[in-house]
């Protein structure tokens, strides 16, 4: 009776212990909770203020004049067609540029060299590359273009913007080949279908979408580089299609007539930032649509 009796205050004394660990990892849970909620609500607090004030200043200053006529002298009106045409070309040339060699050298890591001191090497500097300041590359083009030919141009641009693209590329199109199921490969493989062919007809058709969210990523990093192009593309008050010349771009107009104290200068400013905000958005939505397809 007494061992009885001793088994079930044992069995009390058990779950009055689980109930007490299961109150403290309710409390620690809940805890957390909070606190993820509130990091959360901190964040989106600051993202929808920039958002308004980008959409309520910058809205202001949109007109026909806006994407027609150049860059104004102060206190004159204008608008910002040549540094929109500007940004236009140097991107998209920096990401004709840069994708090919980043598809190409993510192909190499995953299908055909993964393990080798080359990989390791390819790997670690393209991390590098990833993490470094864009001002960086910016003063390496400087260096080796601008001062070499002693001229501020839109191809010294292009080439410090397809190094920031080249890095973002290698990363994800290594990583969505790696996610491709080895069998798809075997399959084509036991058929007798060489390597190349299998590469370009099924592991880069199985990870397209993934390799175009990350040439979109990409494109949105740099579509708002300034750094790097007040050490190479510098500026240009007027039209410019000779890309050996100064170019302008709306990141370095925006940074410009944003320190200015004149007011038509500023609401250019901030109608050039509503036009970035719009197009990174529109890619980085449009990059995970792509990826909820995959």
């Amino acid at each position: 009776m007494s061992s009885t009796r001793q088994k079930m205050l044992d069995a009390a004394q058990l779950d009055a212990q689980r109930r007490a660990r299961y109150a403290a990892r309710k409390r620690v849970n809940q805890v957390a909770l909070t606190l993820s909620l509130s990091a959360m609500a901190f964040g989106v607090f600051w993202l929808v203020w920039i958002l308004w004030e980008t959409i309520t200043l910058g809205v202001g200053g949109l007109s026909f004049a806006l994407f027609s006529e150049m860059t104004p002298p102060p206190n004159e009106t204008g608008g910002l067609a040549n540094a929109i045409f500007g940004s236009f070309v140097m991107v998209m040339l920096a990401t004709f540029v840069g994708t090919p060699i980043g598809v190409m050298a993510g192909v190499y890591l995953a299908e055909y060299d993964q393990r080798s001191w080359l990989a390791t090497t390819t790997r670690f500097v393209n991390d590098i590359l990833l993490s470094a300041p864009s001002i960086v590359i910016g003063l390496f083009v400087y260096a080796v273009v601008v001062a070499k030919f002693r001229s501020f141009s839109a191809y010294a641009g292009i080439v410090a913007l397809a190094l920031i693209v080249i890095p973002v590329v290698i990363r994800t199109t290594e990583n969505m080949l790696t996610l491709v199921p080895a069998a798809l490969r075997e399959a084509a493989y036991a058929l007798g279908t060489p390597k190349w062919r299998v590469i370009s007809a099924i592991t880069l058709r199985a990870a397209r979408s993934g390799v175009i969210t990350g040439v979109l990523l990409a494109v949105a990093r740099i579509a708002g580089e300034t750094a790097p192009l007040l050490f190479t593309a510098l500026n240009n008050q007027f039209w410019n299609d000779d890309l050996s010349k100064p170019m302008a771009s709306l990141p370095v107009t925006i940074f410009k007539f944003a320190m200015s104290p004149y007011e038509n200068w500023q609401q250019l400013a901030w109608a050039g930032v509503f036009l970035i905000t719009m197009a990174v958005l529109g890619l980085n939505i449009l990059a995970r649509v792509l990826t909820r397809q995959k």
